[in-house]
């Protein structure tokens, strides 16, 4: 049931987001050089790496290290960039993720191959089962907010309560978070100006 949600629900949004998905795109072609689709490995289901897509949020010379260990994020990441983070836009590629079978809408959000003491929690304790997803049970208790510790009983918490209707509600918190823009870093103490 899972999977044919996330199937119906990701090519549902694919065909009445494809404007706004362009758009976004040229955007941010128009604002700095590069891809305007980032592209990066990340461990998936048990662990096996796949390739996630997100809109390219930052200039194309930015280290890659993630956003939390930058001290001058804010230089690296472009006006389009900050808009997308904001209000989460900037993860709308992931639905070819949802498609192609890598994500799910909901799940543990997947982490960088730096984090390795949260993938070797998710292994030991059975979360690196579930597939990743666009929102989660952190994701609506903290997001940018927490550290991977906390990530990690979050993630507990949801594979021991797994339901679709957990899943539901998750979805709709996370609307409710995106439009309030809460627990968003790039959200602290900045007023959003393109």
């Amino acid at each position: 049931m899972k999977r044919l949600f996330d199937v119906i629900l990701s090519s549902i949004l694919l065909i009445v987001l494809l404007p706004i998905l362009i758009l976004i795109a040229i955007l941010i072609r128009l604002e700095s050089k590069g891809n305007p689709i980032f592209v990066q490995r990340r461990p998936g289901q048990y662990n096996k790496a796949f390739t996630i897509y997100k809109y390219r949020t930052m200039r194309i010379d930015t280290p890659d290290i993630p956003t939390n260990d930058f001290n001058d994020r804010d230089k690296y990441i472009t006006k389009v960039g900050k808009f997308l983070r904001i209000t989460s836009l900037d993860e709308l590629p992931q639905l070819i993720n949802i498609l192609k079978g890598d994500m799910s809408f909901v799940g543990p959000r997947p982490p960088l191959f730096s984090q390795k003491q949260l993938i070797k929690n998710r292994k030991e304790s059975g979360v690196n089962k579930i597939k990743p997803g666009i929102t989660g049970w952190a994701q609506i208790n903290g997001r940018d907010n927490i550290d991977d510790q906390q990530k990690f009983k979050y993630d507990l918490y949801y594979l021991k309560n797994y339901s679709f209707w957990l899943d539901l509600k998750i979805i709709f918190l996370t609307i409710l978070k995106v439009i309030k823009s809460d627990d968003i870093i790039e959200n602290e103490g900045n007023n959003l100006k393109l």
